[in-house]
């Protein structure tokens, strides 16, 4: 039997070019992802890590699967279960963008998930992440959620950290 998956498709004023870079660019991330910055050297086989924000601390990671600008990206994707702890099972993510007029087709599979309810928490956490780099290609500003989530993980870290110590 199939594994569940997750599929988001969205069109977005920008081109293929400046989207990868969203994508791929660590700095570009953090704006619109709950200040998570991706780095990877972006080549099949190599690492791909989250960080949150500055620090050297590892959100998610995986390996790069498919590197292909501006055109298809994917990667294995693990994330943290606990602050400090072990991370989940790896999962795959990948991306296709196709120019449509003066928009991009940007389609997201998260696939290889355990069950439904994983789909559903992924779900929740893609939605506004697509949404806000939509909205910051389109705008020039993420969407204001972000920015509180963002706020909420820098509260969750300082007291795990508080409680570790």
């Amino acid at each position: 039997m199939a594994k569940p998956q997750l599929v988001y498709v969205t069109y977005i004023a920008t081109t293929p070019e400046r989207l990868w870079e969203a994508l791929t660019g660590g700095e570009f991330t953090r704006i619109y992802w709950y200040n998570r910055r991706i780095e990877s050297e972006w080549q099949v086989g190599s690492p791909v890590a989250f960080y949150d924000g500055d620090s050297q601390t590892v959100t998610d990671k995986g390996e790069v699967l498919t590197y292909e600008p501006p055109r298809k990206l994917a990667y294995t994707f693990r994330y943290m279960l606990e602050p400090g702890g072990p991370f989940s099972e790896p999962s795959r993510v990948s991306f296709s963008l196709e120019p449509d007029g003066g928009l991009v087709k940007l389609t997201l599979i998260h696939d290889q998930l355990p069950d439904e309810e994983t789909v559903d928490g992924f779900r929740e956490g893609w939605a506004p992440i697509i949404s806000s780099l939509k909205t910051y290609l389109e705008t020039g500003k993420p969407l204001e959620r972000m920015r509180k989530f963002e706020e909420q993980g820098r509260v969750e870290a300082q007291q795990s950290s508080a409680k570790s110590q």
